[in-house]
């Protein structure tokens, strides 16, 4: 890289009108108004900055003096040129940092006219022009314009500042030719087969960003142009390419094909366009597979903390299993309300009372009380209520995850010390449950794969592990209840008929509404959806998870 000479400069910058086109070094003669031909406008040297009218000279007079400023600068007498400006010492300096940074060759300019009063420099008349400069690597031609000033007698002076040298140029920027600043080359954030680019769907965007910025690129060659440097050195924005590289790439874990998928699946008119988020993960590895939303609050599939409803039957489940003892077959009485620390508790409408139940019945037609009333009694002792935590901790890998390339994720919450009310609404995921779809697709993916395996987005990435693997038997009982529940229960009108599926829904009421969960596996993913303000889980989410298990 080619390290540009830092440019000094003196006032404001310029905001100036870009044009194009070329021609050769125009001398414009018999102008009306000004010196008569041939003569020099008076001589810029001694221009006093302290006397600046506040009337902007006539046309000709700062043609001319513009002219006289290009045709020193082309043939490099640059301090000739310097005292055409209102700052000699610190135009000339710059005017060597242009030379020196691009390695400069040749200068020519073109089209040199007026454009009237300046409507950024008070008091100046502008003057355009096209510069055609020939520099390391090739030549660069570009438009560009002065403001010209004149004093109370007379005097004429161009404004300097770095927009002289190159439209916009900055404070503390300056130019450089040859070799491309690394930093001015942008990675392309790319599906797992590193080709798709990622920045072209909706949900990405802004993840596309953050990992652009902070995830290393790979491979990649830089080419040749000119680019504007910062004071360090640093590659600013490339301003012309002479040869190009190879884009240097980052590849994300994201499948392209299930990713557009899931575009279409958060937009299903079911939805009734209301705020809905999902991720797709590879059980096998964790890895992030396809992750889309909608709605003005953000990513909800990896940040919408709710409360996930009756999905939180899953690591219940385990709780009871691992904790408790007990297995699918045991009792769980399923009665239309309960109480429980004086909250009084009540099933879906839908739910018959069944006071034989079993828990994988109880699971299978999300009975609300089935679960209070064996989770209340095998799990809470005296007032401790931590079981359910514990096991989202220990079993399912709930905690502070980091998914890569500085991406943000909110995390699960099931607070160990719930009082109240709360040590029964645990169960059912209410109460001060919370949640991600990000989450609850994980909860999911560690049924279906036996083991826990922390989502990410880069493939690489650290990966934290569960203190505790889920037992086989565990998974063994959830696999099936989960069956169950995608052919005969509450997931059956939209899963019912896929091979393979095992899914949990979910309805959680918040405020005067409700949000519908839905999280399932097959043979390739496990997925959860999030719809706010969804009547029930199957009924909203239901239909965002069955695009994603179809994978249309």
């Amino acid at each position: 890289m080619h390290r540009a000479v830092k440019i000094g400069i003196a006032g404001t910058s310029t905001a100036l009108l870009v044009l194009g086109g070329m021609g050769a070094y125009n001398v414009v003669h018999g102008l009306s108004s000004g010196p008569a031909d041939g003569a020099e406008p008076k001589a810029a040297r001694s221009f006093d900055p302290s006397t600046v009218s506040s009337e902007p000279p006539s046309d000709a007079p700062a043609v001319k003096l513009t002219q006289a400023f290009l045709d020193s600068w082309s043939k490099q007498h640059l301090d000739a040129a310097a005292s055409n400006t209102d700052a000699p010492s610190t135009a000339a300096s710059a005017l060597q940092g242009y030379a020196d940074g691009l390695h400069l060759k040749t200068l020519t300019f073109a089209q040199v006219a007026s454009g009237g009063p300046s409507t950024v420099t008070s008091g100046a008349t502008k003057v355009t022009f096209e510069v055609t400069a020939r520099v390391a690597g090739g030549t660069w031609t570009y438009p560009s314009a002065v403001a010209v000033l004149q004093s109370t007698n007379g005097q004429l002076a161009v404004h300097w500042n770095n927009s002289v040298l190159y439209p916009g140029l900055g404070d503390d920027q300056s130019l450089t030719a040859g070799t491309l600043p690394a930093d001015v080359v942008t990675a392309k954030v790319a599906a797992s087969d590193g080709k798709t680019d990622l920045s072209g769907f909706p949900s990405l965007r802004d993840i596309v960003a953050t990992i652009r910025k902070n995830a290393k690129p790979t491979g990649g060659t830089t080419g040749t142009g000119v680019a504007v440097v910062d004071g360090g050195g640093a590659g600013v924005k490339p301003l012309k390419v002479f040869s190009k590289g190879r884009t240097p790439v980052i590849k994300t874990t994201i499948d392209a094909s299930l990713q557009a998928v899931a575009e279409n699946a958060v937009k299903d008119s079911h939805l009734q366009e209301k705020p809905a988020g999902t991720v797709a993960l590879d059980w096998r590895t964790g890895h992030i597979l396809a992750l889309a939303h909608t709605g003005a609050d953000g990513d909800i599939a990896i940040n919408g903390i709710k409360s996930p409803g009756s999905t939180m039957k899953i690591i219940a489940s385990a709780a009871l299993f691992d904790q408790a003892g007990l297995t699918p077959n045991s009792p769980a009485p399923c009665t239309d309300s309960l109480t429980a620390n004086s909250q009084l508790f009540h099933n879906d409408p839908g739910v018959r009372a069944n006071p034989g139940s079993t828990i994988a019945q109880g699971f299978t037609v999300s009975c609300n009380t089935s679960f209070i009333k064996d989770g209340f009694h095998y799990l809470v002792h005296d007032g401790d209520a931590s079981a359910l935590h514990d096991e989202a901790v220990n079993v399912f890998g709930m905690g502070s995850w980091s998914i890569g390339g500085g991406v943000a994720t909110t995390d699960p919450s099931i607070p160990p010390d719930v009082q109240g009310g709360d040590q029964a609404a645990q169960f059912i995921g209410q109460g001060q449950v919370t949640a991600t779809p990000l989450f609850m697709a994980s909860v999911a993916a560690t049924v279906r794969g036996v083991a826990f395996q922390q989502p990410i987005i880069l493939p690489g990435q650290h990966q934290d592990t569960a203190p505790r693997p889920i037992s086989a038997r565990t998974a063994g009982y959830l696999q099936s209840m989960m069956r169950s529940v995608a052919t005969s229960g509450t997931a059956a009108p939209r899963l019912g008929g896929l091979a393979g599926v095992g899914a949990k829904t979910g309805t959680a009421e918040e405020g005067d509404h409700t949000n519908g969960w839905l999280t399932a596996y097959n043979s390739r993913i496990a997925v959860a959806a999030l719809v706010e303000g969804g009547s029930s889980g199957v009924d909203s989410a239901g239909y965002v998870v069955r695009h994603l298990l179809t994978g249309n």
